[in-house]
């Protein structure tokens, strides 16, 4: 393993919140690296094609680099182009495709540092010392598995992306919220035979004010065929079994997707000392984002644990600078 001198600080992910946190580190003079395992904001490039975002484009821009389209609702695509214009116009030392695999917090003299392992997609590895760590993560990277046997068939997915494979199919699409909706609408749209199954008694009140009325609608008249109060127990390889009131029974599948949600990834969060509670929730400051174990920090999507509901872009983008402006502080300068 190669070793890089000692940093201020290492961003763990590259999604909005990691890569605001890299620019007012840039910006106040830290010397930092950003390690992505995937690709630049991997989650946003992991959504469904042809999504379009709840929000308005203001509420995406990190940095005070406006975030300009001719829509009022940005698109999967023009996100990715944006964010890529990001890193270009602040030229931030952003490494994809190397994965963090363990941290270590070491006594070096007075001081206490950590060892970041890493590994390249092609299989490179090497350790970087930093003085603080800041694990933007994300959730999405991580489905809720069901349990269910058949889960792990080849034509069961937790994530969708294009409706076209899929022309004259039957499939089977679970869950309630925005995913769901989406998936199912742009299924039939694609000419699939699209059957809805929800355990709740109605879609759920968060789903896009445009898409809850087709979704609903779309159902009502019969084009997508709606299960509700209804779990799927099996999986098989040409069908699966719903239970509805206690009856099982059999409806023919070419492909499932259970979009049922996603949780942060925490087992390297307790190998370097996180606690974590019952609900996936790490130990931290709500005002500083630290962490039980000094200048390790959290931002973004992991700290909500298994309610993802309220962590959003909108709101994960300022989790950075404030950790960084808490750096600042221990540094003896203003965080202006």
């Amino acid at each position: 393993m190669s070793s890089l001198d000692r940093l201020d600080l290492v961003i763990v992910g590259a999604g909005p919140s990691g890569l605001s946190a890299a620019i007012a580190a840039r910006q106040r003079g830290l010397e930092y690296a950003v390690l992505e395992k995937g690709s630049l904001v991997n989650s946003i490039f992991h959504f469904p094609v042809h999504m379009v975002f709840f929000t308005t484009p203001e509420l995406l821009e990190i940095g005070g680099l406006p975030f300009v389209t001719p829509y009022d609702k940005p698109t999967r695509l023009e996100a990715l182009r944006y964010y890529r214009r990001v890193v270009d116009t602040y030229d931030l030392d952003v490494h994809v495709g190397e994965e963090v695999l363990d941290i270590e917090r070491e006594e070096v003299g007075d001081e206490a540092v950590f060892a970041v392992q890493t590994r390249s997609v092609r299989g490179v590895r090497r350790v970087i010392h930093a003085r603080a760590v800041l694990m933007a993560i994300g959730y999405y990277d991580h489905a809720n598995l069901l349990g269910i046997p058949g889960e792990d068939l080849p034509h069961v997915s937790h994530y969708y992306n294009d409706p076209h494979p899929f022309y004259r199919q039957q499939v089977v699409v679970v869950g309630g919220k925005n995913s769901a909706a989406e998936a199912a609408l742009e299924l039939y749209r694609g000419g699939a035979h699209v059957t809805l199954v929800h355990r709740q008694s109605a879609l759920a009140d968060s789903i896009k004010y445009w898409v809850k009325p087709d979704i609903e609608n779309r159902i009502r008249e019969g084009s997508i065929d709606g299960r509700f109060e209804t779990r799927v127990v099996e999986i098989r390889p040409t069908a699966v079994i719903l239970e509805h009131n206690g009856i099982r029974q059999e409806r023919p599948a070419d492909a499932v997707f259970l979009l049922t949600g996603y949780h942060a990834d925490t087992e390297l969060l307790r190998r370097a000392g996180v606690r974590i509670d019952e609900k996936r929730v790490p130990c931290y400051d709500p005002t500083t984002f630290e962490t039980n174990v000094p200048n390790l920090f959290v931002a973004g999507g992991v700290i909500a644990g298994d309610n993802t509901s309220p962590i959003f872009i909108e709101n994960g983008r300022f989790h950075g600078e404030r950790i960084v402006e808490t750096l600042m502080r221990r540094r003896g300068q203003s965080p202006d």
